[in-house]
């Protein structure tokens, strides 16, 4: 491309110089010769005025008087009729410029000058042309070699964005180039970068979602799978094959929630739901990870609350927070029902250190954790719950306390009636 646009711009300008140029020497050697014609002329009426005058006066005619006044190049011949020719000057050879002049005494006075000094002449003025041109296309090479640096580096740097975006590299670089197109192409090939950028994150964040939030579910299932690989007891296999089927139901559930949130996270399918009902799941789910642990896990508070939500994904919030109880803290975890206002609240507390003073509420975010862990448990279940209508908090830092807020529907049995600790 470089070296089209150089080409190119010099071809304009040898044109240019080539119609320019010539029309320009033309008009100088016409100019340049009508010049000395018209110098010969005026010569040979000044000389033939000097005649005149030196005839009227009787006063004697000699070359040596005519040349005083005469010099250069030029020739002349005087011819006085009665007298010899009068010589003035050396005769030029070749081809020569000539005038003839006659004067008001019979004189006739001719004047000649070699045409070699207009060649000259011309010479020297097709000289300073043909530098002024040289310079011009200099000047033109070096123009076009900057201009086409400056189209030509732009696009080889776009060329780069371009790869680096098909490698998979979705860094926006935001260079311009003062050129109006190209800027215009560059700030395409970042808001490209932009969109692929958070598309990648998207898809890695869900992908860590995945993982996360399908491992709880398949591993209550391997669990009950184990159990009833363990045991000879038809109806202990029957009770853990139901429980088994009620696992792959929410695998399910998780994943279709998965698929949906990823193709507009907007998309919600509340419906009322008992909370009792919920944790009684969560409670058999995990009581048997908590038992192998030496541990219990409980659930007291107000009982038959009514909440308007995704049962699926009020499970997998408390999973998150049972699961985190089960692997960072200690003792007894329990999970307390309540009222405030018009929301129902379900606290997960245990009796643990608590979380780290250093971590405070930065415990939601991702990556963040106290131990070796993914770091993203709390931030899914934080997102989950805000995409269900309800929040997640950390209440208290210790012992822990995490509550999900819920909308709360009332119905008739949310009078006051609470529950004792079911184990």
């Amino acid at each position: 491309m470089r070296r089209r646009l150089i080409q190119s711009t010099l071809a304009v300008v040898l044109v240019v110089i080539a119609v320019f140029g010539v029309s320009l020497v033309i008009v100088e050697t016409r100019t340049i010769t009508a010049s000395a014609q018209e110098r010969v002329e005026s010569e040979a009426v000044r000389l033939a005025s000097i005649v005149d005058s030196r005839i009227l006066a009787a006063e004697k005619i000699t070359p040596e008087l005519l040349g005083d006044q005469f010099g250069g190049d030029q020739y002349a011949v005087i011819r006085i009729p009665d007298r010899a020719p009068i010589e003035v000057g050396d005769k030029p050879g070749g081809d020569v410029i000539e005038a003839t002049r006659t004067g008001e005494e019979g004189e006739t006075v001719t004047v000649q000058e070699p045409r070699s000094a207009v060649t000259r002449e011309v010479a020297r003025t097709l000289l300073i042309i043909g530098a002024v041109a040289l310079l011009a296309v200099i000047a033109a090479v070096l123009l076009a070699v900057r201009q086409a640096n400056r189209l030509a580096s732009p696009l080889t740097d776009l060329a780069e964005t371009a790869e680096r975006l098909g490698s998979g590299d979705p860094r926006p670089r935001h260079r311009r180039y003062g050129v109006p197109e190209l800027d215009r192409v560059a700030d395409v090939l970042d808001a490209s970068a932009e969109r692929i950028g958070r598309m990648l994150t998207a898809e890695r964040r869900l992908a860590a979602d995945a993982s996360h939030q399908l491992r709880t579910p398949l591993t209550a299932l391997s669990m009950r799978l184990e159990e009833i690989t363990l045991t000879d007891d038809p109806d202990t296999v029957k009770e853990e094959a139901t429980i088994a089927l009620a696992q792959v139901e929410r695998l399910t559930d998780v994943v279709q929630r998965l698929l949906t949130n990823s193709r507009d996270p907007r998309t919600g399918s509340a419906v009322t739901f008992d909370i009792d009902e919920v944790i009684q799941q969560q409670l058999a789910e995990w009581r048997p990870a908590y038992r192998s642990a030496g541990r219990a896990i409980v659930s007291s508070g107000k009982r038959h609350l009514h909440a308007v939500g995704t049962p699926g994904a009020v499970a997998q919030v408390l999973a998150a927070l049972i699961e985190n109880s089960l692997m960072h803290g200690g003792g007894t975890v329990a999970l307390r029902t309540r009222v405030t206002g018009n929301q129902a609240v379900i606290e997960v507390t245990d009796e643990g250190p608590g979380v780290p003073a250093d971590l405070g509420a930065r415990i939601f975010e991702r990556a963040i954790s106290g131990r070796n862990s993914t770091g993203i448990g709390l931030a899914v279940a934080r997102d989950l719950a805000e995409a269900d209508g309800g929040r997640l908090e950390m209440l208290q830092a210790t012992p822990p306390v995490f509550g999900l807020f819920l909308s709360r529907t009332p119905v008739r049995k949310d009078s006051g009636e609470e529950r004792g600790t079911v184990r």
